[in-house]
């Protein structure tokens, strides 16, 4: 079984601006050791946040990165029955072929459950994965252990982690599933907080150019049509891109002048909608 350990309270790090909101949840969630589910909009940093806690914390991050066709035995372990069988058939290995625990490997989560230290448990898109893998992924984090059934042994983790699980929404996730995690919805940043975010990124930042190059990029989240709005991490691309071009003015901005929307927009229908429209806004 797993040991309740004592973990400072998270306050942010050095690079993640939150509001009191979240630190709250965040703090809440470990002290219950209750999953924390996040979602929001790309670029809101529900990510960014597993690390930040992992950083501020001086705790191991572990990330598993859950795919469409994930199985829930592999985020637990892999048994390698091609190298058993080929250290079998040529007879060159070192390792006892009998000793089926020398074949086998954690998982993700499994690296996190036999880690020495406590850790933070990164389950990032959850919402890619079948209902059974997130019910049954939830079972074995409620009981914190798994078992090996090629070897009859079964895994309890030696520290419970901290477990952040991201979804971007793009699938309906169960109610036992929602019922058995703590949950926030972190926001796009506003304004304000925006300002915050690049101060932290760029601490000796022109006004000027803060002021423009944050209001023009809520001018073009704005565009109808677009397919894919650029979020926090285009926006700090942009002002690095803005802030390398010598002969660039933080004025043109405010005259609707956009250079380098390519750094904005990745979609080549979304970066045509947003010259268009500032094109007409120029005229």
């Amino acid at each position: 079984m797993t040991q309740p350990q004592e973990t400072g309270r998270f306050t942010g790090a050095s690079r993640y601006v939150l509001d009191e909101e979240l630190a709250k949840i965040v703090n809440i969630s470990m002290a219950l050791e209750m999953p924390l589910l996040l979602k929001g909009e790309p670029g809101t940093g529900k990510t960014m946040l597993a690390y930040a806690i992992a950083e501020a914390l001086k705790m191991p991050l572990i990330v598993l990165n859950v795919k469409s066709s994930m199985k829930l035995v592999e985020a637990l372990y892999q048994y390698d029955t091609l190298t058993r069988l080929n250290d079998s058939r040529f007879g060159d290995s070192q390792r006892d072929v009998s000793r089926i625990e020398d074949y086998i490997r954690m998982g993700k989560i499994g690296q996190a459950f036999t880690a020495e230290a406590r850790t933070v448990l990164l389950i990032d898109e959850i919402d890619k994965a079948d209902t059974d893998f997130q019910d049954d992924m939830l079972d074995v984090l409620d009981q914190m252990e798994f078992d090996i059934i090629e070897i009859d042994k079964t895994v309890a983790a030696r520290h419970r982690p901290v477990i952040i699980i991201t979804s971007n929404a793009k699938k309906d996730l169960s109610d036992p599933f929602l019922g058995r995690c703590n949950f926030h919805h972190i926001a796009f940043p506003d304004p304000e907080m925006m300002r915050r975010i690049i101060a932290v990124h760029f601490p000796n930042m022109q006004a000027e150019l803060m002021e423009n190059s944050i209001g023009a990029f809520y001018r073009v989240r704005q565009i109808e049509g677009v397919e894919k709005r650029p979020a926090t991490r285009e926006l700090i691309n942009w002002v690095r891109a803005l802030q390398s071009d010598p002969d660039f003015n933080p004025r043109q901005l405010a005259k609707g002048e956009l250079p380098y929307l390519g750094v904005l927009f990745k979609k080549s229908q979304d970066y045509q909608r947003a010259r268009e429209a500032f094109s007409r806004r120029r005229l």
